[in-house]
């Protein structure tokens, strides 16, 4: 699924540049993507796109000085490090509390607990694209890392 979800980023410069869910399908299995895989991504995406209609309210009603105090079953599905990455992104200034709410929601419906650093990196990236959000050019390097790839310390 999460190939299919960076495939759509890198192939599509916007949202509206999306196909429609059927023809969309059909264009990944075209490309070789499996349709377990298709699926899943196009099941998540709809997740997506209710989630952020739900938590749309919230957009008109954001405070900059605003605070979220995860629960224990966010911890616990989350984990420490998808946390704490969705803490330093909303630091930057890159993820106002709306979009932070609709990660969240995101990240839990990929229903792995926790969720992996890499992961919690593209689901992230997916809602910022999804709502077409300016991203500073070293948190965008950032979302696209692998951390895998970086030297352990």
């Amino acid at each position: 699924m999460f190939d299919i979800l960076v495939y759509l980023f890198e192939t599509y410069y916007n949202p509206q540049a999306c196909p429609k869910a059927e023809v969309l399908a059909h264009k990944l299995a075209a490309v070789g993507f499996e349709d377990d895989d298709i699926n899943e991504a196009l099941s998540w995406l709809h997740v997506l796109s209710e989630t952020s209609s739900q938590c749309q309210p919230l957009q008109l009603k954001e405070h900059t000085d605003s605070r979220r105090i995860f629960a224990d079953h966010e911890h616990h599905l989350l984990g420490a490090e998808a946390i704490g990455f969705i803490t330093f992104l909303q630091n930057s200034g890159v993820l106002p509390p709306h979009l932070r709410e609709i990660l969240i929601e995101s990240a839990i419906a990929i229903d792995e607990s926790p969720v992996s650093l890499e992961k919690i990196k593209i689901v992230a990236l997916m809602v910022l694209w999804s709502h077409e959000a300016e991203i500073d050019h070293l948190i965008f390097e950032e979302l696209l890392s692998n951390d895998s790839d970086k030297p352990a310390h």
